[in-house]
């Protein structure tokens, strides 16, 4: 059992406890946050002592409250319809407290309906303060929750803090953050949450690395000649352009998202599954990315923003006629980047990172490709070619992992063609892996870190994210390369892969 899990009663059922969101009508608690509790109270995996206190400034009283998260699970969560039995213990633990968080005077007040709730469910005072709200708020609430006295530092009653993306926007801001919350919080009361690290693919990379004797002795530079991942999206702004405007791609998914699994895909094998260990392992990795000078810059990463196209048979708009976005805008919205790690294991190794919207369609993976064999002994006969060895991980969607290798074709001739070889989670275990957020929530209520963002990573993954921040406010460019909605990317991104010795791979 992980000796980071304090108080538990059980081996996977958290000690009882009051769940407090700050945020509570905003579009993440009801898409994500409550429809995960409800999962996980079906699945019975939450103590039976158990509250969820929302906190946001809009009117309403906890029946209100109770039937817009009825509605929000009815569409949102994983297995619908809702069970009637199950949501009527579930509302019974729902509870709304109207209120100004950047106010100190409403934290008197939540003090006071915590202590009546704990009182009502039997809950001994343990807390997990959940911040779903503008990371502008953060430092305020994080400073009234000390000044009302609702942090215990000790172990027991828990107090523990989730902090949701994004950690910063730059080093300087993260370290500010970083110092904020530790003034208030211990280190090991803070869960700065990643929902990909939820993900069960990303989570097996573990398993499927560390734990299987295949695989590992090949994972290194003697083997593998190529690592790329890809995160593409098929959506464009959706509304959202006056925030994307402020973030890029290069803040919304390369310095959390895309460096978390490029984490898991080249760290180290950790001494054990203790949370601290994993995430020693991560961090070294970071430090061992190589820094690319101010003067290599536009040969090792790529922007672009998309310009109107065809996406899943529907014409759209280029990202520069979206609402919100300026028509002299400079913000990325496709990243790929060229980077090595100078360690023993991956020595000159490219990893080629790729990130955009309005991609042909939505997909996460991961593709190993490995060196070809020193000896093309089949050339010359029939039908045979070189055939590219890879490893495939499929993040989302259809979870699963794949081996592209070479096979004889029947007949009478000596012809090799390339074959697949498939895992499927769906077909392979006979039920659907958990939402990211029923597994990151549950490991936060038991004080499990191991899937959560500690404070030296953030800032490690900073450093190298500020460096290309500033070259590129250096180059003050009046407009960036192009590519067309529903394309693959831009031209300047094919060359970043041929300069690595290949090209992007289609999913």
């Amino acid at each position: 059992m992980n000796p980071l899990r304090e108080g538990l009663t059980g081996d996977r059922v958290p000690a009882p406890q009051t769940l407090v969101i700050f945020g509570a009508s905003g579009d993440l608690t009801l898409r994500k946050l409550v429809p995960a509790l409800y999962s996980l109270t079906r699945e019975r995996l939450l103590p039976s002592a158990f509250a969820i206190v929302g906190v946001a400034r809009q009117e309403r009283d906890d029946e209100s409250f109770r039937q817009e998260m009825r509605e929000a699970c009815d569409q949102y969560a994983r297995r619908r319809p809702v069970d009637a039995s199950v949501w009527d213990n579930f509302a019974r633990q729902l509870f709304y407290f109207r209120g100004d968080f950047t106010q100190g005077e409403t934290y008197q007040g939540l003090r006071e309906r915590l202590a009546e709730v704990d009182q009502q469910h039997g809950i001994p005072g343990n807390r997990l303060f959940y911040l779903s709200t503008s990371p502008s708020v953060f430092s305020r609430i994080i400073g009234h929750l000390g000044d009302a006295g609702m942090v215990s530092r000790n172990q027991q009653p828990a107090t523990r803090l989730i902090v949701e993306k994004p950690f910063g926007r730059d080093l300087g801001s993260a370290q500010e953050l970083n110092k904020q919350l530790k003034a208030v919080f211990q280190e090991r009361q803070i869960f700065r949450i990643d929902h990909y690290l939820g993900k069960e693919t990303v989570q097996n990379m573990l398993a499927f690395r560390f734990g299987n004797g295949i695989f590992e002795p090949l994972w290194n530079s003697r083997h593998v000649e190529q690592v790329q991942i890809t995160a593409a999206e098929s959506i464009g702004m959706e509304g959202r352009g006056g925030y994307f405007e402020e973030a890029g791609m290069l803040r919304d998914m390369v310095q959390n998202h895309l460096f978390q699994v490029l984490c898991l895909t080249g760290m180290e094998p950790p001494v054990s599954l203790d949370s601290n260990a994993v995430r020693d392992e991560k961090v070294k990795f970071l430090k061992s990315l190589r820094p690319i000078p101010p003067a290599e810059m536009e040969t090792h990463v790529v922007r672009a923003q998309y310009a109107a196209g065809e996406v899943l048979g529907k014409s759209v708009s280029g990202y520069l006629q979206e609402d919100g976005v300026a028509p002299d805008s400079t913000t990325e919205t496709y990243v790929a980047l060229k980077l090595h790690a100078d360690n023993w294991r991956w020595g000159n190794v490219p990893f080629l990172l790729r990130t955009a919207k309005r991609m042909p369609k939505k997909v996460t993976d991961i593709t190993i490709k490995f060196l070809p064999a020193p000896h093309h002994l089949f050339r010359g006969q029939a039908g045979s070619g070189p055939v590219v060895n890879l490893l495939n991980i499929r993040i989302q969607p259809d979870e699963g992992i794949s081996i592209h290798f070479g096979s004889k074709i029947p007949g009478p001739d000596m012809a090799i063609a390339p074959v697949n070889m498939e895992f499927r989670y769906g077909s392979a275990f006979g039920k659907e892996p958990p939402e990211a957020y029923e597994r990151l929530i549950l490991d936060a209520m038991m004080g499990d870190s191991t899937l959560f963002i500690r404070d030296d990573e953030t800032e490690a993954s900073w450093t190298f994210i500020t460096a290309i921040q500033e070259a590129w406010a250096e180059q003050k460019r009046r407009r960036l390369p192009t590519y067309r909605a529903g394309s693959w990317g831009p031209p300047e991104a094919d060359e970043l892969a041929q300069s690595a010795g290949g090209q992007w791979r289609v999913p």
